[in-house]
């Protein structure tokens, strides 16, 4: 039976790393990006089981509860969170799953499933990572500085991480990204499950 590998990938807010998993899944087969649940209200234009999860706070208690979910975490007055199951139906079909968490999700996922590789995105310099979050002109200063330093913690913990993927030109960026997935797809212990019929008939 083919499984699929679980891929954690982390960055600080404005790095990239939404856009980048975005043209990943758009140009390369056999992806599913896992979708959270979240207790936080729907924003215009999302849709439920496409961005979020959206559940109830009681809901989401419940399923800490029956212990579902493989990382949870509490983000100012909002509750998020991946769970377990649908990661594993997708694994069990043979697609490698994306979950896009921050570091201390990642430290949950790999102490549950240790065979995961992570990816950590980091942009090229502290100045242009402020430029960005100030582009996107969704935040205040004040979020923004609040954004900066907790961007700050975030990237102190890249040592945790498997690959590191520096977004400055994002083509290149994705090509490495492209290639992280691609290489481990050809493992010999990946081959060997994919490429078993062959295989069979070479040896014989």
């Amino acid at each position: 039976m083919i499984t699929g590998k679980l891929y954690i990938i982390s960055a600080p807010s404005g790095a990239g790393k939404t856009s980048l998993v975005k043209r990943l899944t758009a140009e390369l087969d056999g992806l599913a990006v896992s979708v959270s649940h979240t207790t936080r209200a729907m924003r215009s234009g999302e849709q439920d089981g496409v961005d979020y999860f959206f559940v109830s706070a009681d809901d989401f208690k419940t399923m800490i509860e029956h212990q579902a979910f493989l990382e949870h975490a509490q983000v100012f007055d909002n509750f998020y969170g991946t769970a377990q199951q649908t990661v594993e139906d997708n694994l069990a079909q043979g697609l490698d799953v994306i979950l896009e968490i921050d570091w201390q999700g990642a430290q949950q996922v790999r102490r549950m499933l240790p065979e995961s590789l992570s990816i950590f995105i980091l942009p090229p310099s502290v100045e242009v990572l402020r430029q960005r979050l100030q582009n996107r002109g969704q935040d205040d200063a004040e979020v923004i500085a609040r954004r900066m330093s907790d961007a700050v913690t975030e990237m102190s913990h890249y040592p945790e991480f498997d690959y590191l993927i520096v977004n400055d030109d994002f083509a290149t960026a994705l090509h490495q990204l492209k290639s992280v997935i691609i290489a481990n797809r050809l493992l010999q212990s990946q081959q060997q499950q994919t490429l078993a019929p062959l295989l069979q008939n070479l040896l014989n």
